[in-house]
């Protein structure tokens, strides 16, 4: 469980105090679980990598890693709050990664439909990034799931800083999008809230492997038309309640491990 007090977060100038009891308890247990399973699918890099959900109507308020933790410590007391439109939130102590704020900040103030974003370099998404075409074809179901639904940045313009990160918020005005590829980079996911963006992180990444294996056998791929592979995107689209119950069963599997993601 998480502490009864309440906690201060430095936001435009002011201090915002929030109970920790009441105020985001499930969206920060939410994201402490996806944090703690994208280190269980060796999703993570090191202590780099970040995903956000935005707070408030606006979109603009956001939760965020706080910077240079791994995945697999992050709890939900860890979460820091911050202000897309607030730049002096990097110059506090508990600043974020620059790229987190250059990236995550500028799509947040730039493309409030994305309330939940995650960014990771997990293997085979980075090995399509690094595929002169890597736009992920419909071979199977799980890559029919992102017909046109995710784009490629071919421009990698180096670290994420600010000018990168609006940059890159640029790609994402089109709201059906739920996965960028960033060239030579990794991959970026979107979506409403924490299960439905870790849904699509996690099957991105497993149609990644599956089209990676499939170059690797040197045989010709059976691509599905497009018109099939569309009706599949949007019936997946429409399936109930897949991405609310893999987020629920993630927490009661961390839960019975004994797992300290809640505090």
């Amino acid at each position: 469980m998480m502490p009864p007090q309440a906690e201060e977060y430095t936001m435009q100038g002011t201090v915002e105090t929030l109970n920790t009891e009441g105020d985001l308890r499930d969206e920060r247990q939410d994201m402490a679980a996806a944090f703690r399973w994208a280190e269980r699918l060796n999703m993570n890099e090191a202590v780099a990598n970040h995903f956000s959900l935005a707070v408030d109507s606006a979109g603009s308020k956001f939760l965020m890693n706080p910077n240079q933790v791994h995945f697999g410590r992050i709890t939900a007391s860890d979460l820091i709050l911050l202000d897309a439109n607030d730049p002096t939130v990097m110059e506090g102590p508990e600043a974020p990664d620059p790229t987190a704020w250059g990236l995550h900040g500028s799509i947040h103030r730039l493309c409030p439909h994305a309330r939940c974003i995650m960014h990771v370099h997990s293997k085979a998404a980075t090995v399509l990034a690094t595929l002169a075409d890597s736009a992920l074809p419909p071979i199977d179901q799980n890559s029919a799931m992102f017909f046109e639904r995710h784009i490629v940045d071919a421009d990698y313009g180096g670290l994420a800083f600010e000018a990168e990160g609006v940059r890159c918020a640029g790609l994402l005005t089109d709201t059906k999008i739920r996965i960028m590829v960033m060239g030579n980079h990794g991959v970026l996911a979107l979506g409403q809230n924490v299960a439905d963006t870790f849904f699509q992180l996690y099957y991105f990444e497993r149609a990644a492997q599956t089209y990676i294996s499939a170059l690797q056998t040197g045989q010709p791929l059976r691509v599905l038309d497009p018109d099939i592979a569309r009706k599949t995107a949007e019936e997946l689209d429409a399936y109930p309640n897949s991405a609310d119950c893999y987020l629920r069963d993630i927490k009661l599997m961390l839960d019975n491990e004994g797992s300290n993601f809640r505090q």
